[in-house]
């Protein structure tokens, strides 16, 4: 039999992440297009309702004809709604960006080396969407795409004895209700004594994926040997050679027991503190440690790569909820605390 042939075919995922407006360029980065920034000024945050003053109106109809247009002082000043005039300043700041860069990834990367970020988490978070849009755009198993989703989407975990499940925030605040779930879902604490009932996706329901992609509405099993643990490895693998053209093993780990520990990197604000804690010496409270829902070994494929003092040495990455149960990953800390060589 032919193994190209009988491969499964990719199949179109994430409709909303605008992958569809966007062209590669000759090293697989995705351009900066015209039909991209329209989509931008579509947003209801931009588009003219029926009571925006003529100059708002007028700016919009030029933006839309040319998306790059030069947009002056004068021309934001004459809008009569000033809330309306700010957004159009923050959006506008964020297209400037997008187009000096020339690509998403340029402009997501840049974002981390001018120090403080002066855009809206919103637009990093639909950067990482697109981005990731691109990445795994031949990805055939659906818990890995699952597992992605983590990067951009907030995530509310429920732990348990023997259980870490975890289910998108948005959803889990939309679809709060009183009830019991249902076979085949998963009961999640919501607001005061209301529960969100959110479908568990498993290996046996997996293909359910591809019709629902862009719902963001199934809960995964997050513990230590399962798919989405392993998926999310193979996301940040995938993450890093993208940007920094490093390939790595990325390998789920239930702890880290090593004397010799010597860098580590936290994939959200929580984990990096209880990292650095731990890696001090301190001693946390057992509530603290219990935050921690995931960690991974990474070990680089050329150990040329590392500075000379990891040569050979592995990176512990780690993962936590908040004090809320949110599990907030940061993706931009895989490419800047990864101990590599420079120039």
């Amino acid at each position: 039999m032919n193994d190209v042939l009988d491969a499964p075919k990719a199949r179109d995922f994430w409709k909303s992440s605008g992958f569809h407006l966007v062209s590669r360029d000759a090293d697989g980065w995705l351009t900066v297009t015209p039909e991209l920034l329209r989509a931008y000024y579509a947003r209801p945050e931009i588009h003219p309702m029926e009571e925006s003053c003529p100059a708002e109106v007028a700016l919009f109809e030029r933006l839309m004809e040319d998306p790059a247009l030069q947009v002056t002082d004068a021309d934001l000043n004459a809008i009569a709604d000033k809330d309306t005039a700010g957004n159009y300043r923050i959006l506008l700041r964020f297209r400037d960006h997008l187009l000096a860069a020339g690509s998403i990834e340029a402009a997501y990367a840049g974002l981390f080396r001018k120090g403080a970020i002066t855009i809206p988490p919103v637009f990093l978070d639909q950067m990482v969407h697109l981005i990731l849009r691109n990445i795994l755009d031949a990805e055939r198993d659906p818990m890995v795409l699952r597992a992605a989703e983590i990067l951009f989407r907030p995530q509310v975990a429920t732990l348990g004895e023997d259980q870490v499940m975890l289910a998108d925030q948005e959803m889990v605040e939309m679809t709060a209700e009183r009830g019991v779930a249902a076979p085949g879902q998963f009961k999640l604490p919501g607001v005061g004594p209301r529960e969100a009932q959110i479908d568990v996706l498993t290996t046996e329901t997996a293909e359910e994926y591809w019709a629902r992609s862009d719902r963001f509405d199934t809960a995964v099993d997050f513990r230590f040997t399962q798919p989405a643990s392993d998926g999310l490895a193979t996301v940040m693998s995938r993450w890093i050679a993208h940007f920094l053209r490093v390939e790595t093993r990325i390998q789920a780990m239930a702890s880290i027991k090593d004397t010799a520990w010597s860098w580590h990197v936290g994939c959200d604000a929580e984990s990096t503190r209880i990292l650095n804690a731990l890696y001090a010496g301190q001693e946390l409270p057992e509530d603290e440690l219990y935050r921690i829902i995931a960690l991974y070994r990474l070990e680089f494929e050329d150990t040329g790569v590392a500075i000379d003092s990891m040569a050979g040495k592995p990176v512990y990455l780690g993962c936590a909820i908040d004090a809320n149960s949110v599990f907030s990953f940061k993706p931009q800390n895989l490419l800047t605390n990864l101990p590599l060589r420079t120039g």
